[in-house]
């Protein structure tokens, strides 16, 4: 199984009056920790979008678990990984940890998608590519 680890600081920008990180924004990271989990797999943006003929990769479904706050100068581990792979659509879970102790548990539905060839105004799921498949289930 791929995984990736990326350390985040947590900066004053995210954090509420309370100075706990105000939920939205650990989404975002995990969006952006999405994104870097397929590029430091070999698939980048461009690779997605040129090779692959795709137009994104749109979130259909989230949540996550909050165990611990994290406050501003934090540094959290963000532990991406895709944990399973359908035709079109994948779960991603992100584990954040504060040390060594679990933060967060956050869960992504995510659907591969290009322009429907009928009707290029719309999308349509595709198919996911077989190489990504054996890059991030190591099968």
């Amino acid at each position: 199984m791929f995984v990736h680890r990326r350390d985040v600081q947590i900066q004053w920008g995210d954090c509420d009056p309370a100075n706990i990180v105000y939920y939205p924004r650990y989404f975002s990271m995990f969006d952006d920790s999405t994104s870097v989990l397929f590029e430091k797999a070999g698939f980048s943006k461009q690779d997605l979008v040129h090779k692959y003929g795709l137009v994104g990769i749109p979130m259909v479904d989230t949540r996550a678990k909050f165990y611990i706050p994290s406050t501003h100068g934090d540094w959290i581990t963000i532990e991406t990984r895709i944990e399973s792979i359908k035709r079109s659509s994948f779960e991603v879970k992100h584990d954040v940890y504060k040390g060594e102790a679990l933060a967060i548990e956050a869960f992504e539905t995510r659907v591969l998608v290009r322009r429907d060839p009928a009707n290029p105004d719309k999308l349509k799921s595709a198919p996911f590519p077989s190489e990504m498949v054996a890059k991030f289930t190591g099968s």
